[in-house]
């Protein structure tokens, strides 16, 4: 075998275990009690707006800047109560402490970067730690509505 062929084989091997390794998963939790309230693969991506530009002049607070997404938008989970209440907009309490995590509106509503989210499931970051977690097993609580 000449050291080409043998260069090839390692790097074909290598690359074979990456890919074996499961990448960590994103698991998001309520700060005040630990419960998980969604995974990576709930979370509804958007595309970052304008900023402050797609705001009403008196909410410009008059910093140019690129905001950051204060949030996180999530498809709608079983854990979501308030949300077969028949309700259009309301609170999003968790389903350990019953602390508010975030709002829904299924009209829609705009995120911190300007862009608008329809329909909107929103988890506050301040009120969620973002955890790596090793394991991707399913968690049995966090069925979404459609699945």
């Amino acid at each position: 075998m000449t050291e080409v062929q043998m260069e090839m084989e390692v790097e074909t091997n290598s690359s074979l275990q990456e890919s074996a390794v499961p990448k960590p998963q994103v698991i998001y939790r309520c700060k005040k009690c630990r419960r998980i309230v969604a995974v990576e693969e709930n979370v509804v991506q958007h595309e970052p707006g304008k900023g402050e530009e797609c705001f009403a002049w008196k909410k410009r607070s008059g910093n140019p800047e690129q905001v950051q997404c204060s949030s996180i938008f999530v498809e709608p989970m079983k854990w979501m109560q308030t949300i077969h209440d028949g309700l259009v907009e309301e609170k999003l309490l968790c389903f350990g402490c019953n602390g508010r995590l975030g709002y829904f509106n299924w009209s829609g509503m705009q995120c911190s970067c300007g862009a608008w989210v329809n329909p909107a499931f929103q988890l506050n970051k301040s009120r969620i730690d973002e955890c790596k977690s090793e394991s991707n097993l399913p968690n049995p609580n966090l069925k979404t509505e459609t699945g």
